[in-house]
């Protein structure tokens, strides 16, 4: 008997360590599985933040220009042209620190290896650009309204692309960490109130992405959107032309559920 019962205990140790194995190899699998269930539930959701700013730069460059065929006349008329506008800023309250003056740029049309032999009208134009620069955005705005005087005077001003007051924004590095710090607070409210009307909990972040900054016109125009590291400032015409800018960052965040 002693002989047969000690063939019996290796065998018998040996069957409860594959039992508890088992058992424990079970317990372990279903813990897995249980993770990989609740790793599948999870809810997305948006924090949105809008700020009503005003725009701390204005910039207006003012291009004027004169033609002629007699070069000399045509730059004499050209330098009447700038001090007529250096004395409307100056009227204005503008200072000389606020202003630049560009470069002279004239055309020969006679010259122009590509306009043909174009010799219609005068030969040569003249155009200089006086650049206002001021952190006195109200005070720009009211001369911007005086524009016609400059007409008045005889002063050809020119209307193309990048004409015309912009108004500036600077301050939106400032206003970052408060706004995506509110923006993922919203974003964690929208969460409780799914997870709330679902019956279960929300859980940890699974993943984040604050999103863009974009700054527009605040009364609704088409704006400009700068990416999270871009300028303060828009670059549509329609923001760039509002003093009062709508600065606005939406989050999206991935928070698991659990029961």
């Amino acid at each position: 008997m002693d002989g047969r019962d000690g063939d019996l205990r290796p065998a018998a140790v040996l069957g409860v360590c594959l039992m508890v194995g088992l058992i424990a190899g079970g317990w372990l699998l279903g813990a897995q599985v249980k993770e990989m269930k609740l790793g599948d539930r999870y809810v997305t959701v948006k924090g949105l933040v809008e700020r009503t700013v005003k725009s701390d730069t204005a910039i207006w460059p003012v291009s004027f220009k004169e033609a002629g065929s007699d070069l000399p006349q045509v730059f004499a008329k050209s330098e009447a042209d700038k001090q007529a506008v250096l004395k409307f800023f100056s009227d204005q309250g503008v200072t000389q620190q606020e202003i630049t003056v560009g470069q002279i740029q004239v055309t020969d049309k006679l010259a122009n290896e590509y306009g043909g032999n174009n010799n219609n009208g005068p030969r040569y134009i003249v155009q200089q650009t006086v650049t206002v620069a001021s952190t006195d955005v109200d005070k720009i705005a009211k001369a911007g309204q005086k524009t016609a005087e400059l007409v008045q005077a005889g002063i050809v001003v020119g209307g193309g692309f990048g004409q015309g007051i912009k108004y500036v924004f600077n301050g939106l590095n400032a206003l970052k960490p408060d706004m995506i710090t509110e923006a993922t607070r919203n974003a964690r409210a929208s969460a409780d109130r799914f997870a709330a009307d679902s019956g279960s909990q929300v859980g940890s972040i699974r993943s984040a992405n604050q999103g863009f900054f974009s700054i527009s016109a605040a009364d609704g125009s088409a704006g400009a959107a700068g990416g999270e590291d871009g300028p303060g400032g828009g670059g549509g015409g329609n923001a760039d032309a509002s003093i009062m800018k709508k600065v606005r960052v939406v989050a999206t965040v991935d928070y698991y559920l659990s029961r």
